[in-house]
């Protein structure tokens, strides 16, 4: 006999070059027994298990061979079936010779399973208590090779039991309590302990955060898949980013995973903006960024929050998402955040207002604008602003301590001025110029107004002072602040 493909997935037995069978599925019709046969050639085999289920698929036609042969038949046995057809042979007809040797062909063997485990292992599992004389007897019955050493077993699994069958120690288990009867086992209550679980940083952040943007802000929480909704994305005018694709997608709209959860959260958008003229939502899911070393998916976990608004102009909206994020960072890090400006990698970003959130000099995020085109797909006269945030990055920051200062029983004294803001300066570049200046009595700084036009941009600051020991002068006062008025003009922001 020889072995043929006829394709990639089934096995011929041909003689020579005629077809007589298909391994572990059929003969064929001149291989059967007929009235006048006097000569036998006496074959068995095995068959790869995956081939013959794939041929008889690929086939339609499933025969009791192949259902047999699907079930990884122990290669082991086929000198033992061979021997015992004979002695059935000469059972039957004394008279039979057998006129050649046995030719035994190995394409592979099986590795040899051993299991180990203790009594107390076995306790366990069955809850009642087993001798260690009736656990050898019952496997040893069963054809398990069993070595004792003390409490501990070392078993061998026979070949005929180790195809897919018995190949982990629970399996041992089941073999020795099915031998001991099921109905031996005395009925009770299963005690287990349990012990308080200790919340995680990061999920007691994760809760807080969804307290705050829902008690505080009324957001909706949403949820959503991590992949990127193609369809849905291309009607925005978003670009699906190339990133980790799923293997055997069933549909390829939804084959990419997401590298962020902003498209997402437009296509939410879009989907909600006939119900509500403002509105946002906020999600903490996960995203993907490629592959590490182990090709396996590099997942981070992020907090996305957009909001959409018919009634605030984009300029209102952006800083209440600012506030939010300030809250977030001043409620749970005891933080403040610090901005940058950044160049945007997404085509949904607005090409100017794009954002970093800083924490500790740190980034963990961005906050920003759609893009106008992205912007008008949703809604020609709305106004839409999102932040992203990586909450391990997030719960890495250090917490700061909540310190305790005491009310002065002076009167504080505020001062107010109005600086004029040439472009491209911040907030965080004004704030350098009165570092070190007034210290012990400046205890705080923050913006109460914005005056905008076409050709001004101007923020009133108001500096906070007081001091613990005694009444400020106005005198004193009045020289920390020529100080940072002057350094203020050093970098072209001039009293108004």
């Amino acid at each position: 006999g020889v072995d043929r493909n006829i394709d990639e997935n089934t096995l011929m037995i041909c003689n020579d070059n005629t077809p007589v069978a298909i391994a572990g599925i059929m003969g064929g019709l001149d291989s059967e027994i007929v009235d006048d046969t006097t000569t036998l050639t006496l074959e068995s085999a095995t068959f790869n298990a995956v081939s013959v289920r794939k041929s008889t698929v690929r086939l339609a036609h499933r025969t009791d061979a192949s259902i047999r042969y699907e079930k990884c038949l122990d290669p082991e046995m086929t000198t033992v079936a061979i021997a015992r057809f004979v002695k059935l042979l000469k059972t039957y007809d004394s008279d039979i010779k057998v006129v050649s040797s046995l030719t035994d062909e190995y394409a592979f063997h099986y590795e040899k399973i051993t299991l180990e485990f203790d009594k107390a292992f076995v306790d366990r599992y069955t809850g009642i208590e087993i001798s260690n004389e009736r656990i050898v007897k019952t496997l040893e019955s069963l054809g398990f090779g069993v070595q004792l050493a003390g409490d501990d077993f070392t078993v061998t699994v026979p070949s005929w039991r180790a195809t897919k069958d018995v190949t982990i120690k629970a399996d041992i288990i089941e073999e020795i309590t099915r031998i001991y009867g099921y109905d031996n086992f005395a009925v009770h209550t299963t005690r287990s302990p349990l012990y308080p679980v200790r919340t995680g940083e990061l999920k007691s952040n994760e809760d807080k955060i969804k307290d705050i943007l829902v008690q505080r802000y009324n957001l909706h929480e949403v949820h959503s898949y991590v992949w990127a909704y193609n369809d849905e994305l291309k009607a925005l005018g978003i670009e699906v980013e190339n990133n980790v694709k799923l293997a055997n997608a069933t549909n390829p709209n939804i084959e990419t995973i997401r590298n962020s959860i902003i498209p997402t959260q437009l296509c939410q958008v879009k989907s909600n903006t006939s119900y509500s003229n403002d509105f946002g939502i906020f999600e903490i899911g996960r995203v993907v960024k490629g592959l590490d070393e182990n090709n396996l998916c590099i997942e981070q976990k992020k907090l996305a929050i957009t909001l959409f608004s018919k009634v605030k102009d984009i300029k209102t909206l952006y800083f209440e998402l600012r506030d939010m994020l300030v809250v977030l960072s001043e409620d749970i890090k005891h933080k403040s955040l610090g901005f940058k400006k950044a160049e945007p990698t997404h085509s949904y970003e607005h090409p100017v207002n794009l954002y970093t959130i800083m924490i500790d000099n740190e980034e963990i995020g961005t906050i920003g604008i759609v893009h106008p085109t992205v912007g008008k797909k949703l809604d020609k006269k709305a106004s839409v602003v999102f932040a992203e945030v990586d909450m391990n990055a997030f719960t890495d920051a250090q917490t700061a301590p909540i310190v305790y200062d005491e009310p002065s029983k002076f009167p504080p004294i505020d001062y107010d001025i109005s600086v004029v803001v040439p472009e491209k300066l911040f907030f965080e570049d004004l704030s350098k110029c009165w570092i070190g200046k007034g210290e012990g009595i400046l205890k705080g700084t923050k913006i109460v107004d914005t005056y905008d036009t076409d050709t001004v941009h101007s923020i009133t600051i108001r500096f906070e002072f007081s001091s613990a020991e005694r009444t400020l002068s106005s005198a004193e006062v009045q020289n920390v602040m020529d100080e940072i008025i002057a350094e203020l003009a050093k970098i072209g922001a001039n009293l108004r």
